[in-house]
């Protein structure tokens, strides 16, 4: 497929491009290909041979393994400018993982072989794996860190704070996803969420649809950065 200019330049600026010199961001570019999935589409299944590494230039991906019990556990969201699959697919490992496009996507695709192929001439590229690699690790930490440290009602918070780029004031939001899935990676069930939506509405928070108008950004930033014994009080 063809892609345009807006999502050429988000993938220049994601972690594994964006450090690159130009000459080699361009080789990596004309060694890849772009990828159009429909909402719902598999772009590769949990068990499936590793041989490409992927960067969302447009949409969203949910990354999910299935138990042994058949039970859906939702491992990331990813979205435009950032990639995953590099580990296994730089190693021949299986896809521990199954990606699904949740909204309608584009991605960039990019060949294992080809990229271990040009690291062996070019280290700069390995920093830059590297960097994106360690990107994952920080974001893995930083989900672990919420789901001890914060309650599901903060968690809820620091989702929509994550949704707009405002630091004051008023705004909406769009929820880019269905609230199951919302739920899945905040790491609590859905009628859970329900009631963390409810509980911020007294924060002025007012969802509609799929719609989170937020009256006040650093009232909600405040109450999701407390320490959880001081927003229990104001959660229940």
């Amino acid at each position: 497929m063809q892609h345009n200019e807006k999502n050429l330049e988000i993938v220049r600026k994601s972690v594994l491009i964006g450090s690159l010199p130009e000459d080699t961001a361009q080789e990596v570019l004309d060694a890849s290909s772009w990828r159009h999935f429909e909402r719902g589409e598999t772009i590769f299944l949990q068990g499936e041979p590793a041989s490409a590494i992927h960067v969302v230039a447009d949409g969203w991906v949910k990354l999910f393994r299935i138990s042994p019990n058949g039970t859906e556990a939702v491992v990331s969201v990813i979205t435009r400018g950032h990639g995953f699959g590099e580990a296994v697919a730089f190693r021949g490992q299986p896809y521990p993982v199954t990606a699904e496009a949740v909204t309608e996507c584009t991605l960039l695709q990019i060949p294992a072989a080809a990229l271990i192929s040009m690291m062996s001439e070019r280290p700069e590229i390995c920093l830059s794996v590297l960097g994106s690699v360690f990107q994952h690790l920080h974001e893995l930490v930083t989900d672990v860190e919420h789901l001890k440290a914060q309650t599901g009602a903060q968690r809820v918070a620091e989702f929509l704070l994550d949704l707009t780029d405002a630091e004051s004031g008023a705004c909406t939001v769009t929820l880019p996803y269905d609230k199951v899935l919302i739920a899945g990676r905040l790491g609590i069930k859905p009628e859970s969420l329900s009631r963390a939506f409810a509980k911020l509405r007294g924060l002025g928070v007012i969802i509609k649809r799929n719609h989170a108008a937020i009256s006040d950004i650093e009232a909600l930033r405040s109450f999701a950065e407390e320490d959880p014994a001081a927003s229990w009080g104001k959660a229940l």
